[in-house]
């Protein structure tokens, strides 16, 4: 069998002009990808989900690592020929599926153990996020790239401007670590950001599909109105009384409660609701 052509040939080949629209960064450089790859552990026997391969550089080093299977989620029509030619010569192993990611039910693509390993379209990193947190339990672990920004509010600590809706959700259903960060020039086009790779590995507990959405419903509030007392963002669930239910100060705001203390909160409004 032929040698595979360069991702840059392959993406000349294609017409695989990186997107504005479709949030698209590639990464050409093997050394990062199978860096990358490398810091989901170790993937032998695991189903691996991939959002956006593109030109296919992650997909590439998925498949030089013992993984069971990887199946490719991709939205643009340009992108499937690509991965299709390399399934052809990685039978049985690679699968393309060519869905909006956003929609899908990606832990219904394969049987456990399953894991996400995917650079993110910067545009939809963040919902895609929090879908997969609701389903946390399904998911043995996710090593995703966002950009910079995002990755470091997934991963702040309570009492930083960088800590919000998202470190809590995050750090409430999974243990979460920022492993590696990407300059602009590895990419093509370049972004106008630092990107970095995170790796969340879900808890053995996980909260169900109530309490869930009682944590969106509390962080929501609290964090929409930041700069305001929690008596006053959290008003609609009863102000300075349901508080002292909870054993927390009205005066505090939101970025002062740690994980566990939302974890309170959400707890309380869901019992409240029964």
């Amino acid at each position: 069998m032929s040698a595979l052509p360069g991702l840059a040939e392959t993406i000349r080949a294609h017409g695989l002009d990186a997107r504005k629209a479709l949030g698209q960064h590639f990464l050409l450089d093997p050394s990062i990808t199978a860096r990358i790859a490398s810091l989901a552990g170790d993937l032998r026997g695991r189903q691996v989900v991939e959002i956006g391969p593109g030109p296919g550089g992650l997909t590439r080093a998925l498949l030089d690592t013992p993984a069971a299977h990887v199946f490719a989620v991709e939205i643009d029509r340009r992108a499937w020929p690509v991965i299709e030619e390399l399934a052809e010569r990685h039978p049985g192993r690679l699968t393309l599926v060519p869905a909006d990611a956003t929609t899908l039910d990606a832990a219904g693509l394969c049987p456990a153990p399953r894991q996400i390993v995917a650079n993110l379209p910067y545009n939809v990193g963040t919902p895609l996020l929090v879908g997969w947190l609701r389903q946390a339990a399904l998911w043995e672990r996710l090593t995703l790239m966002f950009q910079m920004e995002v990755a470091e509010r997934i991963c702040a600590a309570p009492d930083t401007g960088a800590y919000g809706r998202l470190a809590v959700l995050a750090q409430w259903c999974a243990d979460c670590h920022l492993l590696m960060k990407i300059p602009p020039g590895a990419f093509s086009p370049p972004p106008k950001v630092h990107s970095a790779v995170v790796s969340l590995t879900p808890y053995p507990a996980q909260p169900d599909a109530a309490l869930f959405a009682s944590m969106e419903r509390v962080t929501a509030l609290a964090f929409g109105q930041r700069r305001k007392m929690l008596r006053s963002s959290l008003k609609p669930l009863g102000g300075d009384a349901f508080l002292e239910r909870a054993g927390i100060a009205g005066t505090r705001r939101a970025e002062t409660l740690s994980v566990q203390e939302f974890a309170t909160l959400a707890a309380l409004l869901l019992s409240s609701s029964d």
